[in-house]
């Protein structure tokens, strides 16, 4: 496990603590900033939050994960994990952690994480900078 470092933003008072090579940024969704790492909105991490509790599994994180497959190439996972391999990059959130595995961390470095909540629907909604093509309906994506 790597240590990180995590990045609050609320547009008016931000907050840097740096401890290593892996980066979780939180911000305001209408002030978005890139940095390098994972950036998580304000709005998905309390959705996270929300889903973790209503697990009821104390230590449960949040898995992001690159997949061969879609109609692009490669799809996202997002799901719960209750336990992290040796390599994965763990990031410290405000309540949970981030896991991501060796393999997809190089394409997944970069990318902002959103949780929506439209009259069209609502779920995650991922950013990424290293996709060079996405498919209609956004969930894969080429790099």
């Amino acid at each position: 496990m790597s240590e990180t470092a995590i990045n609050l933003f609320d547009a008016t008072k931000p907050e840097t603590r740096e401890m290593s090579e892996t980066t979780i940024n939180s911000f305001d969704a209408a002030k978005p900033e890139t940095r390098e790492g994972i950036t998580i909105t304000i709005a998905a991490e309390a959705k996270v939050r929300e889903l973790v509790e209503a697990e009821g599994k104390p230590g449960l994180g949040l898995r992001l994960a690159v997949t061969a497959g879609g109609c692009s190439g490669y799809s996202y996972g997002l799901y719960f994990d209750g336990s992290t391999e040796p390599n994965d990059h763990v990031i410290e959130a405000n309540g949970f952690n981030i896991y991501v595995d060796p393999k997809s961390y190089p394409m997944l470095n970069g990318v902002s994480v959103d949780f929506v909540d439209t009259l069209q629907g609502s779920g995650f909604k991922i950013e990424n900078p290293n996709a060079t093509g996405t498919c209609g309906c956004g969930s894969s994506f080429t790099a």
